[in-house]
């Protein structure tokens, strides 16, 4: 059995056709059988995530690998779409999240002669991404907040050797590190700037950015451009961190106070960072999208900005969007930050028992074993 984890390895299910019919199958019979030893994983609902190419450049690269171009048609349509191919050369296929499983379903729903997808969310090495100081904090009911704040200070020593600009502990800190895309809306928090720079100007709010955009992405690269711009503005407050790389992924998981998340829904597929943070006691504050449905206890272990609200209408969504997360940040977060430490510590305790055996890899190993890998 073959676990093609995204659509550039359907070619490789080309060359399993290609042997199969040349050891005397057909075309039908070879491509079925093929299908019987494939699982396929579809990533993201993003048009670039899904990528075409046209079937003359495909057989210049010798793609085609002996099968005729309308076989070639046949199995990724015209143009050749990687994700439809992985869809019809595998027996089932699977979303990242529960509801990205749904938004799959219906984003694929016209693909004549696909495989049903399931659901089978992401996951995360426990071992890698969470600091032992929190676990061993959180298994002997000890000083969480202590073990938190030794290595949030690491953290801040950490940005200032990158970046030369000190924070300050004792006030809240916000990270976001992802790629940068514009449906990740890494700069909705500076949405209004009347109403967020007050908090940004005392410090009360601290912001730690992080991510890259595709070479070919340029609204990407204007969203990377504009959180420089607020560094500068407020080189206080608001830092970029370049050359994002594990390195800093796991600092900011492990030493945020806040992780923030705000995609446009149900464009984010799952968002594996967020189980990173969740599992080191950092808190959740995010749309309800790609995983963060499934564990949120809004209140208890975290926080969800909005209701779930989606619309074509991107401006729409983005002044919903925009003022469900100043409601939340401003009203619900800070509040509870600067006054009430022992709640702040109870969620953070509740953020990492919802979430380190249900949101760990072996889980979502033992799924895929049930799910996909054993033929029914």
């Amino acid at each position: 059995m073959y676990h093609f984890n995204e659509g550039h390895a359907a070619l490789a299910a080309i060359e399993m056709i290609r042997e199969k019919m040349w050891a005397g199958r057909t075309f039908e019979e070879a491509w079925q059988a093929t299908r019987n030893e494939v699982v396929f994983t579809t990533h993201t609902p993003i048009r670039e995530g899904n990528e075409t190419h046209p079937l003359d450049r495909l057989e210049y690269m010798s793609a085609f690998n002996g099968l005729t171009r309308e076989q070639m048609e046949r199995i990724g349509g015209n143009p050749f779409n990687m994700t439809v191919a992985g869809l019809r050369l595998s027996r089932i296929s699977n979303g990242v999240a529960k509801l990205h499983g749904i938004t799959a379903n219906k984003m694929w729903q016209d693909v004549s002669d696909r495989s049903g997808i399931v659901s089978i969310t992401n996951a995360i090495h426990t071992p890698t991404w969470v600091d032992s100081r929190i676990t061993e904090a959180y298994e002997t009911n000890g000083d969480l907040w202590g073990a938190h704040m030794e290595i949030k200070r690491e953290l801040i020593r950490f940005i200032e050797e990158r970046s030369g600009i000190k924070l300050n502990a004792d006030h809240l800190l916000i990270g976001f590190s992802r790629r940068a895309a514009s449906y990740k809306r890494s700069d909705l928090i500076f949405s209004n700037p009347e109403l967020i720079a007050p908090y940004l100007e005392s410090g009360k709010i601290q912001i730690v950015f992080s991510g890259k955009a595709h070479p070919l992405d340029d609204s990407g690269k204007r969203i990377v451009s504009n959180l420089v711009a607020m560094m500068r503005k407020y080189p206080g407050s608001v830092v970029f961190l370049e050359n994002y790389d594990m390195t800093i992924g796991a600092w900011l998981t492990r030493g945020s106070d806040i992780w923030l998340n705000n995609p446009r829904r149900p464009l984010e597929a799952c968002g594996t960072s967020g189980m990173k943070a969740a599992m080191n006691g950092v808190l959740n504050c995010s749309i309800l999208d790609g995983w963060w449905p499934e564990a949120c206890l809004d209140g208890e272990n975290g926080w969800q900005i909005g209701d779930g609200f989606e619309t074509g209408d991107t401006a729409a969504l983005d002044r919903h969007d925009s003022a469900a997360l100043y409601d939340t940040l401003l009203q619900r977060v800070l509040p509870m930050y600067y006054e009430n430490r022992s709640k702040w510590v109870q969620m953070m305790r509740k953020s990492i028992e919802t979430t380190r055996e249900q949101f760990a890899t072996k889980r979502m190993i033992e799924e895929y074993y049930n799910k996909m890998y054993i033929k029914a």
